[in-house]
């Protein structure tokens, strides 16, 4: 088990069923889909010309990290012994055919991860993963990430974080980092307030990226009053995300994307 840095006071959130689930002081649930970091909503929006909110989108595994934040916790559970030898084979296969870019069941694998916490209170599995993200990830936070977001918070634009990985892990990042707002993949929880290892609704992963950031937009902004001004990825998988953007940034891109970046004109950022 880990043990925490720091003490870390928390607020209670409830969850989409209605449990309270104890998360970093001043990250809250500003809508049923999404996080706020309140200590970074104070700040009002500056408008473009055309009255609506700049958005700027970020990936987090791999665009804001150095590393993929969901293996990492794989690798520690596996050497922990939090998940059986047989669990962590089928990750790994499921791994090697995502590598080769085949088709795969995101919130099945999900689910297998979550094989480790299923059934125990969603307070304590919080508390695991923020202290985890703060002994192993938050130092592969990328510099020029946390720059971006920062220079686009004090122009006024909504940072948002849009991630397929754990909600926990991008809350505790939330605490750290000027993102505003966050979307990630949450996991259901039972009635008596014990994490599942089921997907609440979908991960989020490839397209249906853009499709939450939309609907999160047009609930917390109005619809017809926000834009997608900038998107920053770093995956193949994450081309729907950086195409809806105006201004589209590929981010040590992997070959596919690089690909994709070139023929349509993005920015490519070696960060």
């Amino acid at each position: 088990m880990i043990m925490p840095l720091v003490p870390k006071p928390s607020v209670l959130v409830p969850d989409a069923a209605g449990v309270p689930a104890p998360l970093p002081e001043g990250v809250c649930r500003v809508t049923p889909a999404a996080l706020g970091a309140e200590r970074l909503l104070q700040r009002e929006c500056t408008l473009t010309a055309a009255g609506k909110v700049p958005v700027a989108a970020f990936d987090f595994d791999g665009t804001c990290i150095r590393g993929n934040s969901p293996v990492l916790l794989v690798r520690y559970l596996a050497r922990h012994r939090m998940l059986k030898p047989s669990v962590v084979a089928r990750i790994l296969g499921w791994a090697a055919c995502y590598k080769a870019r085949l088709p795969q069941n995101e919130s099945w694998v999900r689910g297998l991860v979550f094989r480790a916490f299923a059934g125990r209170p969603v307070a304590d599995v919080n508390g695991f993963l923020r202290d985890f993200y703060d002994q192993y990830i938050d130092g592969r936070f990328r510099p020029d990430a946390e720059a971006a977001m920062r220079a686009h918070e004090e122009e006024g634009h909504a940072v948002v974080c849009v991630s397929a990985t754990f909600e926990p892990i991008i809350a505790a990042a939330m605490e750290r980092h000027p993102i505003q707002y966050a979307i990630a993949t949450r996991m259901k929880v039972d009635f008596q307030g014990n994490y599942t290892d089921q997907v609440e609704g979908e991960p989020i992963e490839g397209p249906a990226k853009v499709a939450v950031l939309t609907a999160f937009c047009n609930e917390r902004f109005g619809e017809g009053k926000w834009e997608l001004a900038w998107a920053y990825g770093d995956h193949h998988s994450d081309r729907s995300l950086l195409a809806a953007a105006t201004h589209p940034c590929a981010v040590t891109p992997d070959r596919p994307l690089t690909r994709t970046a070139n023929a349509e004109g993005y920015d490519i950022l070696e960060w």
